[in-house]
């Protein structure tokens, strides 16, 4: 069976568009496809599961547990499940990316806003 979403039905906010697997015949994986404008990004937190992140243009420092890396565009960032992390948008310009959470909800424990 083929199952089609379209960008514009996802729930979207500034920055993101997000799917979430259980709300799309059970799917087990859920992302954001993302557009983070300079010097914006989430505070820290940890999920219980991996998360990937896809950089497809633009430049993201991570802050992943003790270690800080930047990734451009082709570079992909794997966070393992219970790892604090964070990133901003350390460019000049606004970071595309979609960021794979490998579950059917997106479960985030926050430790900074």
């Amino acid at each position: 069976m083929v199952y089609v979403v379209n960008k514009a039905e996802l729930p979207s906010g500034v920055s993101a568009s997000q799917f979430e697997g259980y709300l799309h015949e059970g799917v087990n994986v859920s992302f954001f496809l993302s557009h983070t404008l300079p010097g914006h990004g989430p505070g820290l937190h940890w999920h219980p599961y991996e998360e990937v992140f896809i950089v497809q243009s633009g430049k993201l420092t991570f802050t992943v547990g003790d270690v800080t890396i930047e990734a451009t565009g082709g570079q992909i960032v794997i966070v393992q499940p219970e790892v604090p992390h964070k990133f901003i948008n350390s460019g000049p310009e606004i970071a595309c990316h979609v960021d794979i959470h490998v579950n059917t909800r997106m479960i985030t424990t926050w430790l900074e806003k």
